[in-house]
């Protein structure tokens, strides 16, 4: 039996290429490699970048939460009890136009 004609080794080939497939032969080896690059990439997988819990989502809720008076945060009412503690102090952020470098100024 003959071979294959050019022109049914381009439709061959035409085809591979419209269909996703190998287009010239090639052996298991590179046929892994092909198999590797078809399937979608690891940040793609809904099990890797679903893996973790949406923290500014939780964090967004329970900060409305708290705001309501339904949730308490013990390490943010610390927090903010240290603020406000400093601000007595006058440890706050100076004014615009009060800095040390505004002071330094002729």
């Amino acid at each position: 039996m003959a071979g294959l004609s050019s022109y049914a080794v381009r439709m061959a080939r035409l085809s591979a290429q419209i269909f996703g497939e190998v287009v010239r032969p090639t052996d298991s080896r590179s046929m892994k490699v092909v198999q590797l690059f078809q399937e979608p990439p690891m940040a793609k997988r809904k099990e890797v970048y679903d893996w973790y819990p949406q923290h500014k989502i939780y964090y967004a809720m329970t900060q409305k939460l708290r705001f309501m008076g339904l949730f308490r945060d013990e390490h943010e009412d610390f927090k903010e009890e240290m603020r406000r503690l400093r601000k007595l102090r006058g440890k706050g952020k100076p004014k615009k136009g009060e800095g040390k470098r505004a002071g330094k100024k002729k």
